[in-house]
């Protein structure tokens, strides 16, 4: 009698990225100078952000779960690489991180202040 071992089938997994394409992002903490509202979108809210070295413009989705109070001199976690995009034609020079469930956004912060421009590794 043969026993014919099986064996286990490989799960497929979908956006998976090489080490190599991860150290391309460049993670970055920013601190938040300025927000307000967009004026053609109602879910949008344009911020100006410190990055140490330089100030930018983000415009991002979190209209309805932040004021603009809410996020002055906040630091955010942004992708300080990404090419600019318009959104409702304003630039937005990169992209804040942040997670959701359950109709909830959160902006991910530091756990600590640190410089602006500090970078996450």
């Amino acid at each position: 009698m043969v026993l014919i071992q099986q064996q286990p089938k490989k799960r497929e997994v979908t956006g998976m990225i090489s080490i190599e394409q991860f150290r391309s992002v460049e993670l970055k903490v920013a601190t938040i100078k300025s927000a307000e509202p967009h004026p053609n979108a109602d879910k949008l809210m344009v911020l100006r952000i410190d990055l140490g070295s330089e100030e930018r413009q983000i415009v991002a989705g979190i209209r309805g779960h932040y004021t603009p109070e809410d996020l002055m001199g906040r630091q955010i976690v942004v992708v300080a690489n990404l090419e600019s995009a318009k959104l409702r034609g304003l630039e937005s020079q990169g992209m804040l991180l942040a997670a959701s469930d359950e109709g909830r956004v959160v902006i991910l912060t530091p756990e600590k202040r640190v410089e602006p421009g500090a970078k996450i590794s």
